[in-house]
């Protein structure tokens, strides 16, 4: 028996699933937009793409169309020709969040069966500019976000440490004189994290005179049922979690990641995510000659292969090496 009675569209259950399954505002953004973009091909039509896809209007049909048994064959064309047309990390994420809301369905008793059986992820090929270029950090540095933003993101540039780590930092795990703190690192190992000047500046203001608790808070008061651990017992509020602080990084990067988008566009585009600052602070680190040792002992890897995809030369560092073998460059005397 269904939950509830089944809403008269798609178009309509995409709705309920995004405020009945508690999808994060910041997140209804990308979910709609993939969730739009696969009504198409739940009816049996291809989704537009480019200048097409503007001002088209999504086809009207019922949710129980999803279990059609002609659908699943029919959908998995679709989403092979679109797969030829878009890149592998956009077809990979429609086709997860296609896949979340057609389970949520089911569990509704809206639909019994998932059209989307028999489509495979896409190979994603490796992504090589997952460092951010110097003026992109610069210009990260710039941007009008909060102090809570802004001293996240230096932490985690300056320490290079993982970002799961950082938001589960206690104000009773720092150090300030030192600048080092103490982190639960994977595997539940107590080891050491280290910062920089800039992360040193802004730390006592984010602070403000608090002795322990969360160190990166929410804005508001926790909700009842919050564990203990993850509540400031001085002020009340929650500490801010990963998932959060990633989608307030994405949401505040988009312009950065996309400079030539139109602000029309930026909408539907991704910004930065959190891991690419870590993964930034090491290559910057060995494009300036830091030692091996020293690189495994700042990332806490187990071993050099594992480092050697964050030792690879940035944008930067390949774009000097280019211009200073540049035969009709001036030089300077």
């Amino acid at each position: 028996m269904p939950l509830s009675a089944p809403p008269s569209s798609y178009t309509a259950a995409v709705e309920r699933y995004l405020t009945g399954a508690g999808i994060a505002k910041s997140s209804a953004r990308i979910y709609r937009i993939s969730l739009t973009t696969w009504g198409w091909m739940l009816a049996g039509e291809p989704a537009p793409t480019g200048p097409a896809r503007r001002g088209a209007k999504p086809p009207v049909f019922p949710v129980t169309a999803l279990d059609d048994p002609a659908l699943p064959e029919v959908l998995a064309e679709l989403a092979a020709a679109r797969a030829d047309e878009m890149d592998a990390d956009t077809v990979n994420r429609e086709l997860s969040i296609a896949r979340k809301a057609i389970g949520w369905w089911q569990r509704q008793g809206w639909i019994v069966g998932d059209p989307t059986i028999g489509i495979e992820r896409r190979p994603a090929p490796p992504d090589r500019t997952k460092a951010l270029a110097e003026n992109q950090i610069a210009a990260l540095w710039r941007l009008d976000v909060g102090l809570r933003e802004k001293t996240f993101w230096k932490l985690l540039y300056e320490s290079a440490a993982r970002a799961d780590e950082v938001v589960c930092l206690n104000v009773e795990d720092l150090y300030p004189q030192d600048k080092r703190g103490k982190i639960t690192a994977e595997g539940g190992a107590t080891e050491w994290i280290h910062w920089q000047s800039g992360t040193a500046q802004l730390l006592p203001r984010l602070i403000a005179r608090r002795t322990r608790g969360p160190l990166f808070l929410t804005d508001r008061k926790a909700p009842a049922g919050t564990p203990t651990l993850d509540v400031c017992p001085e002020t009340s509020r929650a500490r801010l979690s990963y998932r959060r602080g990633e989608e307030i990084f994405e949401e505040n990067t988009r312009l950065l990641a996309n400079p030539l988008a139109s602000p029309e566009d930026i909408e539907d585009l991704d910004g930065f995510t959190l891991h690419r600052l870590r993964h930034s602070a090491l290559t910057h680190d060995a494009e300036e000659g830091t030692s091996t040792p020293m690189l495994l002992a700042r990332s806490r890897h187990a071993s050099v292969r594992s480092l050697e995809r964050y030792a690879r030369p940035g944008v930067d560092s390949v774009a000097r090496h280019v211009a200073e073998r540049d035969p009709a460059a001036p030089r300077r005397t």
